[in-house]
């Protein structure tokens, strides 16, 4: 028995304390009293709170007008928007230049000293037949327009067959000698009459030159083209020819 009571003793000293913490603390708050309250955001109801009906359906309902003015507003700029327009320009006018003729005297042979070939025998070997070419001369350098004649009266191999001489008028005049082979040219534009082979003629002074007629200058100097008519003072400068084997070549003038 003795055991049996300090157990009861135990038990009613507990409860006695339990109520009187209980008897001396009446007034301590609940927990409910320290919870934190919840943020509101806008826009979205508290919970706990009634939600009023149609709100959400106006809400969308605004959104979408906004959106569709939005579309119509960008539609509407896009299409009245100025259009880029690319300017053709007309490349400018190119004046067509025509191409310098060909110079006839560039096909023409060009004797000098270390090339003096004009021609061939063989080209030559018509009686009265004739070759334009140039010789430069040797104290001004300059490329005077000659003729090379094929005469009846010597042999094609050697130079006594051919006459060569300078087509430039003598004493430097403007004047260019001319060959002429048509005795009705002669007779109309020179007055000369009764030729029986070709001549040279100056077309300023009307002067004809007989290619068969050697005259002698003064120092004792033959030369051909002697003057059959008109006033000139002198034949046509003459010029040297040899032969080396079948070219024919233009060595100096006078």
């Amino acid at each position: 028995m003795p055991a049996q009571s300090v157990a009861c003793r135990v038990v009613i000293r507990h409860d006695y304390s339990l109520d009187a913490t209980q008897k001396y603390m009446p007034d301590q708050p609940s927990a409910e009293r320290f919870k934190p309250d919840m943020p509101q955001i806008p826009g979205v109801p508290a919970p706990g709170s009634r939600r009023v009906p149609g709100t959400s359906n106006a809400v969308r309902l605004v959104t979408g007008l906004l959106a569709v003015l939005i579309v119509l507003v960008l539609g509407t700029r896009w299409i009245l928007r100025p259009k880029h327009v690319e300017t053709v320009v007309a490349p400018p006018p190119q004046i067509e230049v025509p191409a310098p003729a060909p110079d006839p005297n560039a096909a023409l042979p060009h004797a000098t000293e270390t090339e003096p070939g004009i021609s061939t025998i063989a080209e030559m070997a018509k009686l009265w037949s004739t070759k334009d070419f140039f010789i430069k001369n040797r104290l001004t350098g300059e490329n005077v327009p000659a003729l090379l004649v094929r005469l009846p009266a010597g042999p094609a191999t050697q130079p006594s067959g051919y006459w060569a001489f300078a087509l430039n008028a003598p004493y430097g005049n403007s004047c260019q000698l001319e060959y002429i082979a048509d005795p009705a040219k002669l007779a109309t534009e020179y007055g000369f009459r009764g030729s029986k082979h070709p001549m040279v003629g100056n077309p300023c002074s009307r002067s004809v030159f007989d290619p068969l007629k050697l005259t002698n200058l003064p120092g004792n100097v033959w030369v051909r083209g002697a003057i059959v008519q008109g006033s000139d003072l002198r034949p046509p400068i003459g010029i040297e020819v040899q032969i080396r084997g079948k070219e024919i070549q233009a060595v100096r003038m006078e």
